[in-house]
């Protein structure tokens, strides 16, 4: 009797009438990312922090049929979480799942950055964009509106349109538990950034609620996949970006400049 009363306690923390509540809304936002190209194939992630508990999606799960009975409960704080060391659960799913592989990764957000939400996705625009500046290991874009969605360092002040926004790529690593160390790495040393690009993987980006981290996560797909276009049409991301002016007789002989001229002028930036 005690263990199914401890059971229905436990249940308890995964169930609500309430839209709002972590576990139905983390059921709702899988959903809303699945549809979204974000989180197929039982990729990506997402968590949602209130106070002292951590609700996390599970492993492994088709992510668009997730519900709130699937859904973990950790104690906050903790001692960071890691594939080596044991994690304290409020509550576990009475089906055999697994908490998200992302779980550390999620810790650096908290920890790092006081995050109350983190994302993680397998967009192919992220993808695509750690491929493009994977030499620079740095993805940057100026002067888009969607910029302003952005806040510095995921919780700070929002960017304006005239600041270059930059996200730092980290290489990517056979298991997702692994990235904890490179991540936390460069969460440090780019104190700026809102988001962790992983080569060949996917993106990491929090904020400091659920609101926060889904805007931040959407401005930035929209940001690396307008970048992508950009750079595959051979047009600049970071508008004047180590140009140097020219005297108008370099540009054309009648001291104007053609689109031809300008265009080639991009591109060649």
């Amino acid at each position: 009797m005690s263990a199914i009363i401890e059971q229905e306690d436990e249940d308890a923390l995964v169930t609500s009438t309430d839209p709002l509540h972590p576990a139905n809304l983390i059921s709702e936002l899988c959903a809303s990312f699945y549809r979204l190209g974000w989180v197929t194939g039982t990729g990506g992630g997402i968590c949602i922090r209130t106070h002292d508990k951590v609700y996390i999606a599970p492993s492994g799960v088709q992510k668009e049929r997730i519900e709130p009975s699937h859904i973990f409960v950790l104690p906050y704080p903790q001692a960071e979480p890691s594939p080596h060391t044991d994690r304290i659960f409020l509550r576990r799913p009475k089906l055999n799942l697994k908490e998200s592989a992302c779980t550390p990764l999620f810790w650096n957000a908290f920890t790092i950055r006081n995050a109350g939400s983190c994302i993680h996705t397998h967009s192919q625009n992220a993808v695509m964009a750690t491929l493009l500046w994977e030499k620079e290991k740095m993805f940057k874009i100026s002067h888009q509106k969607m910029i302003k969605g952005v806040r510095i360092g995921g919780n700070g002040p929002t960017l304006s349109y005239l600041d270059t926004l930059e996200v730092p790529i980290i290489d990517n690593t056979p298991n997702e538990e692994d990235l904890k160390d490179s991540m936390k790495e460069a969460m440090e040393k780019y104190p700026r950034a809102a988001g962790i690009l992983v080569l060949r993987h996917g993106i990491y980006v929090w904020g400091d609620d659920w609101q926060k981290a889904k805007t931040q996560t959407e401005c930035l797909d929209y940001l690396l996949e307008i970048g992508v276009k950009m750079k595959l049409a051979g047009l600049p991301t970071v508008l004047n970006e180590g140009v140097q002016p020219q005297p108008q007789s370099q540009l054309s002989a009648g001291g104007k400049t053609t689109f031809g001229q300008l265009l080639t002028k991009l591109r060649h930036n």
